[in-house]
């Protein structure tokens, strides 16, 4: 599929990333010529130096062919106006990447009608409910929600005192009964989508789905406390770390942000009269304990380096604070974290272009929008995706149990969606027309849920 991207910074370098890696033909623009010289280097794509509102410089781009059209530059008004014009010049499907924090879901309605932007990407507010769902759960523990949150899935860091440890996951159903799926496992490099004589180890990130009440209870027999983070110090004054701090605070958490540059202190002091800003360098160890970091609950690092976030959750952890948080850019950076200790980071990278991803599958699908909902787990290596089943599925209605040896291999359903009711699938249950269906997969991309299929 013919995809150009406008931007090449952080974001749109990711996003590009990730096409060519589904074998998109993309192209890219950016005014830089630096940043389009590594473009160039890193990825087999065309490349465009211009400006993204430039007709001549869209031409160049190829617009008028392109199915989807993105811009991610660091301002919104390009990236709306770019969108308009390339809609204006042949682009199918346009998506605006949008920072402004007072932007409300009216004005980007009415944007889109008047401009007939397709979807708008909103980093800040991704990230911040992100962060928000992981503080709402206890530490070492993360989830994806799935079918407007009827459905979780979760990702369990065993530790090497876990209950969990050195037990096989048939020993694992038998002891702790319910209705959850351990779904796959990442030990060091290596990813498997286990069967009952799996035994689990110290160390290892499992992923279970179920509902979100049964979720609740294996946690609570695991020994996992699910209070929720009632204190947060948030390092980096961002859109984001606004964006999160308003969530909080209108959750009754009590937030202390601590920003480095004056003026923006002066802006969040306004934004946020609830919450306590301070103008200080967050690196200082000594600040941060003045502050009151040995008695909160939990240390958010959302400045711009990495290397600063990383450094600064070390040093949280190592003041026995209870949860800590790193935002992480580099990817190159991810097996760092871990061998230094950082159980949890995010990517606002990872999920953008997992966004962009799912909306160029769906572009791509010729009988629909069949992936509603997709995420890449363990650092990538799996895919989770949720599909919308429609008139047509081949394989409706077959027992799981004939469907399994014709699927490819390191593919699992994980879950089913009929109506209100949740299934962890066995091999007497089915898949049927109206379903909503997770499947994992690694190694594989899967565009329609009859690819989970050999012959499909």
């Amino acid at each position: 599929m013919k995809i150009v991207v406008v931007g090449c910074g952080k974001i749109g370098t990711a996003i590009i990333g990730s096409l060519v890696a589904e074998g998109h033909d993309v192209t890219a623009v950016d005014i830089d010529a630096e940043v389009i010289s590594g473009i160039t280097d890193q990825y087999d794509v065309m490349t465009v130096q211009g400006n993204g509102v430039d007709c001549d410089t869209l031409t160049e781009a190829g617009v008028a062919d392109a199915r989807l059209f993105i811009s991610v530059t660091p301002a919104d008004e390009v990236n709306i106006l770019s969108c308009f014009l390339a809609r204006r010049m042949g682009a199918h499907h346009t998506v605006a990447r949008i920072e402004d924090p007072n932007c409300s879901d009216r004005e980007l309605a009415f944007i889109k009608q008047q401009t007939n932007v397709s979807m708008f990407l909103k980093p800040a507010q991704l990230m911040a409910g992100e962060l928000l769902n992981r503080l709402q759960l206890p530490s070492g523990v993360h989830a994806e929600y799935f079918a407007r949150r009827t459905f979780e899935m979760i990702e369990v860091r065993l530790r090497a005192d876990s209950h969990l440890n050195g037990i096989s996951l048939t020993e694992m159903r038998k002891k702790y009964r319910g209705r959850y799926l351990v779904c796959a496992v990442a030990r060091g490099e290596e990813v498997v989508i286990p069967n009952g004589t799996f035994v689990l180890k110290g160390g290892d990130r499992v992923m279970l789905t179920a509902s979100p009440n049964e979720i609740d209870k294996l946690l609570k027999n695991l020994g996992y406390k699910a209070a929720a983070s009632q204190s947060v110090m948030i390092l980096g004054g961002s859109h984001t770390a606004y964006q999160l701090g308003k969530l909080l605070i209108d959750l009754g958490a009590k937030v202390k942000i601590i920003e480095q540059d004056r003026p923006r202190c002066r802006v969040l002091c306004e934004a946020l009269p609830k919450a306590v800003i301070i103008n200080g360098d967050g690196t200082q160890g000594e600040l941060l304990r003045e502050e009151g970091l040995l008695s909160t609950d939990a240390f958010v690092t959302l400045t711009g380096m990495d290397e600063e976030n990383l450094l600064m959750s070390i040093f949280a952890s190592k003041n026995k604070v209870p949860r800590t948080i790193c935002k992480i850019d580099r990817s190159d950076f991810t097996d760092l974290a871990e061998s230094l200790g950082v159980e949890e980071y995010v990517s606002p990278k990872r999920m953008i272009s997992d966004v962009v991803i799912r909306y160029a599958r769906a572009i791509e699908n010729s009988v629909g929008s069949n992936v509603e909902t997709l995420y890449r787990i363990l650092d990538g290596r799996v895919e989770a995706l949720e599909f919308n089943v429609r008139p047509g599925f081949k394989y409706d209605k077959m027992p799981l149990m004939e469907l399994r040896p014709k699927m490819k291999p390191n593919i699992l359903i994980g879950g089913i969606l009929r109506d209100t009711e949740v299934i962890i699938p066995g091999g007497n249950d089915w898949i049927q027309v109206g379903d909503r269906v997770i499947v994992l997969a690694a190694d594989q991309q899967l565009y329609d849920l009859s690819d989970i299929a050999a012959e499909g």
